[in-house]
């Protein structure tokens, strides 16, 4: 097949264009919106490591889903830096013809010790969550009493090594963390990196999301507008879920990804690879198709394909937009099994 006749499109017209794969469950964090510390203490039980992807499993299925039109992957967890030698998945991944961009999503505190290594086997960017530059508020949020500064040194690791330009998350929680806004902006600000703020989402089932702790988009921008003026920018590519917006006297720009209160569904372009291998359509799915199962029976490339295309093909998902009128509204996969 050609690129065109090869690519597969939804119910609702959209392209299978990104890929997210989740390596591990485990991390080394216990963020309040994913991985609460009060039910994931030590007693919890993570996926023993046969039942991970192995990377052999992960790169096939990686070329499969390139046949039907994905261009981006995304490395994620659980925090994908915990598990042993990734950049040899990378170097596999980065070797695959038709991909245009591979990426990883981390929360940094490893990333100084791994930068170089990664750049070196083909990573082309990494986007870093961060929740806050106050040491307090930092260590409340990781759950494990982490300092911030090993974060920025593997921001800073990560530059010198070329992993750029660099993305950092930011979580906005009300009662928690909006003073983090304006110092985020202040401290990227001409940096080159690009901060972005995330509304607190209903993703798993443990995090005990509260609609009024939703900060709304709206509201970041006004705060953000007040003391450094933006301007708008259009979307840099199709699927991109964050809005951007540009500092007025050039200095860079932010982004916001407004799931609750601004809903993208309509041009969501990805899929994701579960850490037990499912295929997983939503970020707020209850469920997936297991392709792990089906290659371990030994099933073909032709076959794991077909299961893809009928899977994303038969995708009517658009959860943000319906979110309070639907049945499984409570019964999402955990974000750590989907990389969010």
């Amino acid at each position: 097949m050609n690129g065109d006749t090869a690519k597969v499109t939804d119910t609702m017209g959209r392209a299978l264009r990104d890929l997210r794969v989740s390596v591990t469950d485990r991390c080394n964090f216990r963020c309040p919106y994913c991985m609460p510390p009060e039910t994931m203490g030590r007693e919890y039980r993570f996926l023993p490591k046969p039942e991970l992807l192995s990377f052999e499993e992960i790169e096939r299925l990686v070329r499969i889903f390139t046949r039907v039109g994905t261009r981006k992957i995304k490395i994620t967890g659980g925090e994908p830096l915990v598990r042993n030698d990734l950049e040899r998945l990378v170097a596999r991944l980065s070797a695959i013809e038709g991909l245009e961009d591979l990426t990883l999503t981390t929360n940094g505190y490893l990333l100084a010790g791994a930068a170089r290594t990664l750049a070196d086997a083909g990573l082309d960017r990494v986007t870093v969550s961060l929740d806050s530059l106050d040491p307090g508020i930092f260590k409340q949020l990781n759950g494990r009493g982490f300092e911030v500064g090993r974060v920025l040194e593997g921001i800073e690791a990560a530059e010198r090594a070329g992993l750029t330009p660099i993305k950092i998350n930011c979580v906005v929680i009300r009662g928690i963390n909006e003073s983090s806004v304006l110092d985020l902006t202040e401290h990227f600000r001409g940096s080159g990196h690009i901060v972005r703020f995330i509304e607190f989402m209903d993703v798993g089932t443990r995090n005990r999301w509260d609609l009024e702790q939703v900060v709304s988009a709206e509201a970041i921008i006004r705060t953000i507008d007040s003391r450094m003026p933006l301007e708008a920018v259009e979307r840099g590519y199709e699927g991109e879920v964050a809005t951007r917006y540009r500092y007025k006297d050039g200095s860079g720009e932010i982004g916001i990804i407004a799931s609750v209160t601004r809903p993208f569904c309509g041009s969501c372009t990805r899929a994701r690879i579960s850490t037990d291998g499912r295929l997983v359509t939503c970020l707020f799915a209850s469920s997936g198709t297991d392709l792990k199962t089906a290659m371990r029976r030994g099933a073909g490339d032709d076959e794991i394909e077909a299961m893809v295309r009928a899977r994303w093909q038969s995708r009517d998902d658009r959860y943000s937009e319906l979110r309070g009128r639907t049945a499984n509204d409570g019964e999402h996969i955990e974000m750590y099994e989907l990389g969010g």
